[in-house]
C-alpha cells in the first residue's frame, strides 16, 4: 500500500505547468553563496515550528523557509543504487543475479510446423521418479503478510544424488516461475509451474534456469498444469531459449527453439479440474552450460529501474522526461510515472493535450514492457517526429503497473491475489494502489487539460498479430461510432505487416467493466484502448 498519509499525499501528484519548465523551481544548494541549510527544529527561536519538513536557508542576512522534497518523490537517482526489490517475506530467493543480453534476431524466426506425429506424454505418479527441484514457498501463507528486501535468501539447490547426467533447475530469481521438476526418464523431465501467489490458478508464465547440460542429447520437457484449453503453441509458437555460452561467444540472445511441440489436454488431476500440457524436445548447444527457458522475453522490475536510471542520468533526455513515484505497491515497491513533454516557461503548455500510456498490469505479459520500451526509446529520441510530438502533447506514462507480480513471477495477479485490470472501479486504495492512483492521476489531469488518448498495453496468448479493443459507441451516433475506429485504422495503415484492424473489437462486455479501457472511456476519454500484442508472431506478411 502507499505510505502516504491523508494529510501529506504526494504520491499521486502530477507535474504542474511550472514543473514543465527547463529549470527546477527551487534553487540547488550549491547555487547559494555562503548560505546555511538547517531544519526548523535545530533553531531555538520559538518563531519556527519544531519540524524536519521545513528547511531553512540563510540568504542575505535572513532565514528563508522552504519545504523539504518529499521522500522517494524521484525514485531514481544518479547517486546511489536503485531501490531494492521487495518480496513476500517467505519467498526463497537465490543470491545469483540473472542477466541477459538484449539482441533482436537479424531475421524472422520460423514457426514450428506440426507433423502430426507429436506424442502426448501422460505421466502416472510414481514413487520411483526422482524429484529434482521443489520450490515450497508458494503456499506457506494464505495471503500476503509483509515483504522484505531481497526475500528469504537461500543457497542454490543441488540435484538428487549429484548424478552426473541429471539436469539442475532453478527459478528462485526475479520473475522466475517453476514449482516442481520430476525426472521421469534418463533425459525426460515433468515440470509443474507455480500458480499466481495466493491463488490456485493462472498457470501460464514459466521462466527457469537449467544447468549441468550435455550437448547433442535430445531432452524432453513437459509442463503438465496449464489451464487454458487453447494455446499458440499449437499454432507454431516455440519456447524461448537462452544460452550463456552462446551469448558470450557468439552474441546470441534469446531465440525460439524446440521440436515435437504439442499442447494438449492431459488426464484430470485429483481435484477434478482438467489440465493441459505443453511438451517439447531440444538439444543444448554446449556441455556444462547455464541455460534458460521462458514463455516470453523476460523484462523484470530491475530492468525497468535500470532503464529509468539511464534516462535520469542522461542530460538530454532528462530535460523533457520527469520521473516520479506514483505510489507504492502492497509490498512497498515503487510504481513510476513519467511525464514527457518539451519544457516551456509560458502558459502555452496549458493548451497541450495529454496522452496516457500504461503497461504490465498483467506481469506475465512481458511483451507489453518491450513495446513500452520501444515507445520510450522513440519518444525520447532525437528524430523530428519525436520532437514534434513532445512539442505538441504531454505524455503520462506508467511503464509497470504491477511490479509485485513481475518480481515474484506471477502471470496475471498482484499480491492481493486479484486481477488489477478488473479493479479500476474499486475504492480499495490499500488493496489496489497502482490502479487507484493511476485513475486518480488521470482524473486530476482531465481537470486541467484534454486527454485525447488512453492506451493500456497487453499481451495475448491465443491470437496472432497486434490489435486493439475499443469501447465503441452507439450505432445511432455515427460520429461516435466511427471515432473509436480511426486510431486503430491509422495503426493498421502505418504498420500493415503487424497490426490487424480486422481483429480489433469495439464493445463493452459486462465482465470487462472494471478494466482501465472501459473506466477511462466512461470518465470521458473518447479514444480509450487496450492494445494486445501476440506472444507468437504475425500472419500478415
Amino acid at each position: 500500500m502507499s505510505e502516504d498519509s491523508e494529510e501529506e499525499d504526494y504520491s499521486d501528484r502530477t507535474i504542474s505547468d511550472e514543473d514543465e519548465s527547463d529549470e527546477d523551481t527551487f534553487m540547488k544548494f550549491e547555487d547559494f553563496h555562503q548560505c546555511a541549510l538547517l531544519t526548523a527544529n535545530s533553531i531555538s527561536d520559538p518563531f519556527f515550528p519544531r519540524t524536519t519538513q521545513i528547511l531553512l536557508e540563510y540568504q542575505l542576512g535572513r532565514w528563508v523557509p522552504r519545504l523539504r522534497e518529499p521522500r522517494d518523490l524521484y525514485g531514481v537517482s544518479s547517486c546511489g543504487p536503485l531501490s531494492p526489490t521487495r518480496w513476500p517475506y517467505h519467498c526463497e530467493v537465490v543470491d545469483e543475479k540473472v542477466q541477459h543480453i538484449d539482441l533482436t534476431p537479424p531475421h524472422s524466426e520460423p514457426v514450428y510446423i506440426p507433423t502430426g506425429l507429436e506424442i502426448e506424454p501422460l505421466y502416472a505418479n510414481s514413487k520411483e521418479d526422482a524429484v529434482v527441484y521443489l520450490a515450497e514457498d508458494a503456499y506457506k501463507e494464505p495471503c500476503f503478510v509483509y515483504s522484505r528486501v531481497g526475500g528469504n535468501r537461500t543457497p542454490q539447490k543441488q540435484p538428487v544424488d549429484n548424478c552426473d547426467n541429471t539436469l539442475m533447475f532453478e527459478a528462485r530469481f526475479e520473475s522466475g516461475n517453476l514449482q516442481k521438476v520430476v525426472k521421469v526418464a534418463e533425459y525426460e523431465y515433468q515440470l509443474t509451474v507455480r500458480p499466481d501467489l495466493f491463488t490456485n490458478k493462472h498457470t501460464q508464465w514459466f521462466y527457469f534456469q537449467v544447468t549441468n547440460t550435455q550437448a547433442g542429447i535430445v531432452y524432453r520437457f513437459t509442463i503438465i498444469n496449464f489451464t487454458k484449453p487453447a494455446s499458440l503453441y499449437n499454432r507454431g509458437m516455440r519456447p524461448l531459449f537462452y544460452s550463456e555460452k552462446e551469448a558470450k561467444t557468439r552474441n546470441i540472445g534469446w531465440q525460439r527453439i524446440g521440436d515435437q511441440i504439442k499442447y494438449y489436454r492431459n488426464n484430470p488431476q485429483q481435484d477434478g479440474r482438467h489440465y493441459f500440457s505443453l511438451t517439447w524436445t531440444c538439444q543444448f548447444p554446449h556441455n556444462k552450460d547455464t541455460c534458460y527457458f521462458a514463455h516470453c522475453y523476460p523484462y523484470t522490475y530491475t530492468n525497468l529501474q535500470a532503464y529509468l536510471s539511464s534516462i535520469n542520468n542522461d542530460p538530454v533526455r532528462s530535460r523533457f522526461c520527469k520521473i516520479r513515484v506514483l505510489c507504492h505497491t502492497i509490498a512497498r515497491n515503487m510504481v513510476y510515472v513519467l511525464t514527457i513533454t518539451t519544457p516551456l516557461k509560458n502558459a502555452d503548455s496549458r493548451k497541450r493535450k495529454a496522452v496516457i500510456l500504461t503497461a504490465r498490469v498483467h506481469p506475465g505479459e512481458t511483451n507489453s514492457s518491450w513495446i513500452m520500451k520501444g515507445f520510450l526509446d522513440f519518444i525520447l529520441g532525437g528524430s523530428h517526429d519525436a520532437q514534434l510530438l513532445r512539442d505538441t502533447f504531454i505524455f503520462k506514462v506508467v511503464p509497470m503497473l504491477n511490479p509485485d507480480g513481475v518480481i515474484v513471477g506471477n502471470y496475471r495477479c498482484s499480491l492481493a491475489g486479484r486481477d488489477l485490470n478488473r479493479n479500476y472501479t474499486s475504492l480499495l486504495k490499500e488493496s489496489f494502489p497502482s490502479v487507484w492512483y493511476t485513475r486518480n492521476m488521470i482524473h486530476r489531469l482531465m481537470e486541467k487539460r484534454e486527454v485525447i488518448l488512453y492506451c493500456d498495453l497487453h499481451g495475448h496468448s491465443r491470437k496472432e498479430n497486434i490489435f486493439m479493443y475499443g469501447c465503441g459507441g452507439s450505432d445511432k451516433c455515427k460520429a461516435l461510432y466511427l471515432q473509436q475506429r480511426i486510431f486503430p485504422l491509422m495503426l493498421s495503415k502505418n504498420c500493415p505487416d503487424k497490426f490487424s484492424f480486422s481483429a480489433c473489437k469495439f464493445n463493452v462486455q459486462k465482465s470487462k467493466e472494471g478494466t482501465g479501457r472501459v473506466v477511462m472511456w466512461k470518465m470521458g476519454i473518447r479514444n480509450s484502448f487496450t492494445m494486445e500484442a501476440t506472444f507468437c508472431g504475425s500472419t500478415l506478411d
